[in-house]
C-alpha cells in the first residue's frame, strides 16, 4: 500500500486551521493527576523507577477495585504521578503494543538529569535510542516505552506545543 503524504499534510493543515488559534480556550482539566500502568513485580518495578529513573515512590496501598492488588505511585513532577497496578492472579501476559494502547510516556527532565539518567541507564545494561539529541527512548521492565525528553514542558524539539 502506498502512503499519500500530500494527502496527509492537506489533512494536517486543514486540522490545524479548524481546531489551533491564538485565542485557546481554556482547558477543563486541572492537570494528569496520575497515569496508571500494569507491572508484573512491584518490587522490580519500584527498584526501575525509584532507584535507577529516580522517581519517588510516594505511596502504596490496596487497589479499591481488586482486593490483593498494589495501587503505587511515583512523583514525575510538576504535581503528576506515574502509578501501577500488580493484579495479582490475571495472568495478563506480555505488554503488546496495539492501536489504541499506549505508544509511550514522555517525560520532561532537566538537560543536566537526562544526561545523569542516560548515565545510569548505561550503567545498567537498559538499552535505549537517542532522538534529535533531546530524547531517550527505552522500555520499562514490563515493555512499556518511555521517553526522558531534555525538553521544557510545552516544548518539543525547539517548538511551543502548549
Amino acid at each position: 500500500m502506498e502512503i499519500d503524504y500530500a494527502a496527509i499534510e492537506a489533512e494536517r493543515v486543514s486540522i490545524r486551521e479548524r481546531y489551533i488559534s491564538e485565542n485557546r480556550p481554556s482547558s477543563s482539566a486541572r492537570g494528569l493527576h496520575h497515569f496508571a500502568l500494569i507491572s508484573s513485580d512491584v518490587e522490580r518495578t519500584i527498584r526501575f523507577y525509584h532507584e535507577l529513573l529516580e522517581f519517588p515512590l510516594t505511596e502504596i496501598f490496596e487497589n479499591r477495585d481488586y482486593k490483593g492488588s498494589n495501587h503505587f505511585f511515583f512523583d514525575i513532577g510538576n504535581g503528576n504521578l506515574l502509578a501501577f497496578f500488580d493484579l495479582p492472579g490475571l495472568d495478563l501476559g506480555p505488554y503488546q503494543e496495539v492501536l489504541g494502547g499506549l505508544h509511550h510516556i514522555a517525560i520532561s527532565v532537566e538537560p543536566s538529569t537526562w544526561e545523569r539518567l542516560r548515565g545510569k541507564l548505561d550503567a545498567a545494561g537498559v538499552p535505549y535510542q537517542v532522538e534529535s539529541g533531546a530524547s531517550i527512548y527505552f522500555l520499562d521492565p514490563d515493555g512499556a516505552r518511555l521517553e526522558l525528553l531534555a525538553d521544557p514542558l510545552g516544548e518539543m524539539y525547539g517548538s511551543r506545543v502548549m
